[in-house]
Order: structure tokens, then sequence, then C-alpha cells
């Protein structure tokens, strides 16, 4: 296995391992996508032994690519959201009429206020499912929505809050949005992850906690998750990547030079990178200058994504009519 730093993405795991078909566990589908710059691929672990290579629990990962994601492209954004809900509404059981939406992360953190912000544009409903008129009351499902916050700020760990509302509100589904880490920088705020295997709150900047899924709360999970950040030795890793392959470029293959760049090995390269910068305290997180106008287009994409998926009524002529 070729030495990757860290991601929540299963799709670089599994390209960081070559797979491209079935085989020990592990299922790579790509879908051709009509709207250009965008893929669709689907990663499934389908046994304990491909939960162990990849490291990861059994079950679909789903990853949305698109540089439109990052764009203030209107018509690239509806086309995305019609992409994204149709992959929710695949993820979703069977008759499930009661969802709780989580939105994880801090809310006074741009790259980490995903969720919470999400949370905001979602259209709940259990407070009014009962009282609305039948026709209206068919149209909708009965969503409640929470942002707990994070340990830091209210001394709770987030698994707690969140398992004592499930236990409370009984839903038949939880929907967690979360910020995620990627190996790649190109990969931050472009793409947008789904799976049905749950989240560990604080993944995205390092400060995992207790796992939201189906074992912990007792009811199915979706997750959807973005990488929004970057760790400084991820980002000089990639960077010396590019200069080395320009070197090599340019070097006779039979020189000292060649063959000391050419035989560096990737862990090492890495870790060298993390001893550098952590005594120095500069392996921090990054984030692109224009995030808040980012994050904002992803909240949208999300929210309406979600919204579509869950509520029978909601179609792709409602998007953005949810604001608030």
């Amino acid at each position: 296995m070729k030495f990757s730093p860290y991601t929540d993405l299963a799709l670089e795991t599994a390209e960081n391992m070559s797979v491209s078909g079935s085989g020990r566990g592990i299922e790579m589908i790509r879908e051709e996508c009509s709207l250009g710059s965008t893929a669709v691929t689907i990663v499934n672990i389908t046994d304990d032994t491909g939960a162990r290579t990849m490291g990861k629990p059994k079950g679909s990962y789903i990853t949305l690519e698109s540089s439109f994601i990052k764009e203030n492209d209107r018509q690239a954004h509806e086309k995305l959201i019609a992409i994204l809900s149709r992959h929710i509404k695949k993820l979703c059981p069977e008759n499930a009429e009661t969802i709780l939406v989580i939105g994880l992360g801090n809310s006074q953190v741009t790259p980490d206020s995903l969720g919470p912000k999400v949370v905001e544009k979602i259209l709940v409903t259990r407070h009014i499912k009962d009282t609305v008129p039948e026709d209206i009351n068919n149209s909708v499902a009965s969503v409640a929505a929470l942002a707990p916050g994070v340990m830091g700020m209210t001394g709770i760990e987030t698994l707690e809050v969140v398992k004592g509302v499930t236990q409370r509100v009984k839903p038949d589904l939880v929907i967690a949005i979360d910020a995620l880490a990627a190996r790649r920088v190109s990969r931050v705020n472009s793409t947008i992850q789904l799976s049905d295997t749950g989240v560990a709150p604080g993944a995205g900047v390092g400060n995992r906690r207790k796992t939201i899924d189906k074992k912990s709360l007792g009811v199915p999970v979706i997750a959807i998750g973005v990488p929004t950040v970057v760790d400084a030795a991820t980002l000089a890793n990639d960077t010396i990547d590019r200069l080395t392959e320009a070197f090599l470029s340019q070097s006779r293959k039979d020189s000292e030079f060649y063959n000391m760049l050419s035989k560096m090995a990737e862990e090492e390269k890495y870790q060298l990178i993390k001893e550098v910068l952590e005594p120095y305290s500069e392996n921090m997180f990054v984030t692109p200058k224009e995030v808040d106008a980012v994050i904002e287009n992803i909240v949208n994409i999300i929210a309406n994504s979600i919204n579509i998926a869950i509520h029978p009524g909601i179609k792709q002529e409602d998007i953005n009519r949810y604001k608030f």
C-alpha cells in the first residue's frame, strides 16, 4: 500500500491503493456526469477484508467532485443539487418518516461552520406536522434539526448530545453534516462525500471525537462531509512533489541527484516535513482566502439537496425557497 497522509475521503484512500474495480472487498464505480469538470465516484466496502484494507467501516462512500462547487454559477449549482439529492435519496432507508438533521462543527469558525449553517436552511416540520392541512402534510416529512456545538464550547461530548436527542425524538434516520480532511489540496472545498457509515466529529481539524453511527445511535446515519481545510504539512508535501517532478524532468537519469529524488520514500518525506514544522507550531490548518463565499455556496448546495431528498413535495424548481 502506497503511503498517504490522513484523509477522510474514501476515494483518496482507494486511489492511493490503486483500486480500479472489484477485489479485496472493495468496489469502485465511476459515473458519467453531463456537467463538465464534474465526477461522481462510488466506493463500496463490501466485507471485513475490504474494511481492514481501507481502514474504514463497511458501506457506501459517494464522492461528488466539481470545480463548480467553488464558483458562483447558479445553473451549475442546480445541476449539482440534482445529482447530490438523487444520491442522498438512494442512501435513505425506505419509509423514513421522521428525520433528524445534525449540523456538526463550530459556527464561529468559518471553515468549521458548514454543519451549523446547513441546519439553518433545512425545512424543519416536526413541530407543525400534526397541524398542517392533509394535502400539505403528505408533501413534507417530519424533520427536526440540531447544531449541538463543539465540546470546547459546551463541555459535552457531541455524541452524548446527539444520542440524547435521538432517544427523545426517535427518528428513523439521522443525517449528519461535518467538515472533513483531504489529502489533495485540489479537493478542498470542491468535493462532497456521502456515506452510510456515520461520522467522527472534528475529523477535519484533527480532533476526532466518538463516532456518530448506527451502532452508537441505533438508527441509520447518513454522513455528508466536505474537506474545508488542509494541514500545512500536506500543503508542503504537495509542493515538494511538484518540485521533485520538475527536478526529475531536468536531471539526467543516471545522476546521483536523480537517484536520490526518485528513491525518496513518501512516508519518509512527509514525516520529515512534519518534524520540521511542528517544533515551531507551523503545522497549522490552512483554508483558502475566499472561504466565506465558498462555504455559502456549499451550504446552499447541501441544504437544497437534503430538502429535495427528504421532503416528497419539494422539487428541483423549489431550490433556494427555504432560505432563512
